[in-house]
């Protein structure tokens, strides 16, 4: 059945906010173009209550975060998609039903995603409340780059791992190419962010982790060699493309581990690198 057959049954509820759009510079569609800076600042991103806005896009990210219970404002979808969202969220959500056209022009990715949502941020969780309750986290360090960073959050929430420890230099995870890279798995991985203050070293010993830092360096020791348990709690540490982890993340760290290359090859890609290094070091892999 269509939107306008639904609507002229009386079948849909009447508070609930169904609006049909085809004007792509409609005001209320603003929020859906805003880049991530104009969705949320870094105070807003450092909130420990909760503040600013994150983009969904694609009907599978949007379903997602629906079903994690973050707080929905507007989403902009296909009809279909629209009629049955529509019913998973509050009546006082804005439901925009648009054309292909319009839907692809608005998010400025040029496809027509069956749904776009936007949410509120949530608050950003304490490091030492998700390294207390985590067995295994990964920690990025200047990890600038949203792709990157949406490809190690969505290994780490294949692969077994708990949470992400962000150093301050780091990218978002709710980003919206992060978010996107990551297929909405930094939605439901907890991650919290270093600040300058804090001494990484001090809260993985004082949590009981042992850490594992990635480098190319050849004199570090195979990753596929490292002695490690499942009942141990683990921290990988990855740092940026270009300079690796600093001098006092790398000297702190319990382990020094590498990924053998061949071909004259020096270092992977630290999403690639990171998906190996969380395989070798994850839930199912003992090696005593």
């Amino acid at each position: 059945m269509t939107l306008t057959g639904l609507l002229s049954l009386g079948t849909t509820d009447p508070c609930r906010m169904i609006i049909e759009v085809n004007d792509p510079n409609d005001a209320r569609l603003d929020p859906f173009r805003w880049r991530d800076r104009q969705l949320a600042s870094k105070l807003d991103r450092l909130d420990a209550v909760g503040a600013g806005m994150f983009v969904a896009e694609g009907d599978l990210v949007v379903e997602r975060a629906i079903e994690l219970q973050y707080e929905a404002i507007a989403l902009l979808c296909d009809e279909p998609t629209g009629i049955e969202l529509a019913t998973r969220v509050s009546d006082a959500v804005q439901v925009f039903i648009a054309p292909e056209v319009l839907r692809g022009e608005v998010t400025g990715l040029g496809v027509p995603l069956r749904a776009t949502g936007l949410f509120r941020r949530p608050a950003l969780r304490a490091v030492h409340d998700v390294l207390a309750s985590a067995q295994r986290v990964v920690l990025a360090e200047d990890i600038d780059n949203p792709t990157n960073l949406g490809a190690i959050v969505r290994s780490a929430a294949a692969l077994g791992w708990d949470a992400i420890i962000l150093a301050p230099g780091s990218a978002d995870p709710l980003a919206r190419r992060a978010l996107r890279v990551s297929m909405g798995s930094g939605l439901s991985l907890p991650f919290a962010r270093l600040t300058p203050a804090d001494n990484l070293a001090e809260l993985l010993t004082k949590n009981h982790f042992t850490s594992f830092a990635l480098t190319p360096d050849a004199t570090a020791t195979n990753i596929s060699q490292v002695p490690h348990s499942s009942g141990q709690k683990m921290a990988l540490l990855l740092g940026s493309e270009r300079d690796g982890l600093n001098e006092d993340t790398m000297g702190s760290a319990t382990h020094m581990v590498r990924i053998p290359m061949h071909a004259g090859i020096d270092s992977l890609n630290v999403g690639a690198a990171a998906a190996i290094a969380m395989h070798a070091l994850g839930p199912y892999s003992d090696r005593n």
